[in-house]
């Protein structure tokens, strides 16, 4: 797949992180994690990220991160499009984008870099050098110490062709706006909030239609709804959804620092698709948490 034939495939439909199964003894286990995208594939999602943010990324070694992303591209080809998530300091993020493209991704998600924040022409510099690492597309994800401004997208845009897509994770809304202006359909816009679902009207105002969905990972049939009836302007079933279930979720998922991901293994494990306990620093639900979790996802039957 050439970068511009990822960027297509990046335009519609949703977008899903899969998680990364652990074992009770938290190593990678690769049967859950090629069984849960079998089961996921399905339900329509466009492109799959392995190894992402809900896929713990930055929980995973190098050995661990080859074997997810080559498990995903393997049980996944010639169906469903693979994205590999890559991030740390430049030769770290470089090896990473290069096991990606290595082991069979279509593409690469730069994500965060590290701790401290950087200049302008540091992130430029860091995103050219993973850029021309390899010759898949890349997607650089605008969240944490990552904030790069129009300008320094639009050098980028001219220096690295294979950068194909902008994933915004920061709310900014001048900083989206100001980018859609200076860079039109350069890149292909994806939202990136954490529970985007309820950014999803607004993002879509702002020119970034398409999205990735972490709930897609327990309840896709839901989500996958969702989509569809935001895709088509169908606000009453939007708005129902939000109420009925995203709503009340996301006052579980903000009990917790970290439980952005940590609620969505919970709800895989509630709904018989367990993909283990989350890796420390993260730390699961807490029992009543759970429970919560439980009557909001059977109140929206089966999946």
């Amino acid at each position: 797949m050439t970068p511009n034939e990822l960027k297509q495939a990046l335009s519609s439909g949703l977008l899903s992180f899969p998680l990364t199964d652990f074992d009770a003894q938290l190593k990678f286990e690769p049967k859950g994690y090629a069984d849960r995208l079998e089961w996921l594939m399905p339900y329509g999602a466009t492109v799959l990220f392995a190894a992402g943010g809900t896929g713990e990324f930055f929980s995973l070694e190098p050995q661990e991160y080859a074997a997810v992303v080559k498990t995903a591209a393997q049980t996944c080809r010639g169906r469903v499009p693979i994205v590999g998530g890559a991030g740390g300091g430049t030769t770290l993020a470089i090896k990473y984008a290069q096991e990606a493209e290595r082991n069979g991704a279509q593409g690469v998600l730069l994500l965060p870099h590290y701790l401290t924040e950087a200049t302008q022409d540091g992130l430029v510099q860091h995103v050219e050098a993973v850029c021309k690492s390899v010759k898949i597309g890349v997607i650089v994800y605008n969240r944490g110490a990552t904030r790069l401004t129009p300008e320094s997208l639009l050098k980028l845009a001219e220096r690295c062709p294979n950068l194909i897509g902008f994933k915004d994770g920061l709310g900014d809304i001048e900083r989206i706006v100001s980018i859609r202006q200076k860079l039109g359909d350069r890149f292909v816009y994806i939202g990136g909030m954490p529970t985007h679902e309820v950014y999803a009207n607004a993002y879509k105002a702002l020119g970034v239609p398409t999205y990735s969905s972490a709930v897609f990972n327990f309840i896709p049939r839901t989500a996958i709804e969702f989509y569809n009836a935001y895709w088509s302007g169908d606000q009453a079933t939007v708005g129902r959804l939000l109420n009925e279930f995203f709503l009340p979720y996301l006052a579980i998922r903000n009990k917790g620092e970290g439980y952005a991901v940590s609620i969505v293994k919970a709800g895989a494990t509630i709904v018989g698709k367990s993909a283990g306990p989350v890796r420390p620093p993260l730390s699961d639900l807490k029992p009543q948490e759970v429970e919560e979790l439980a009557v909001l996802i059977r109140k929206l039957g089966p999946q």
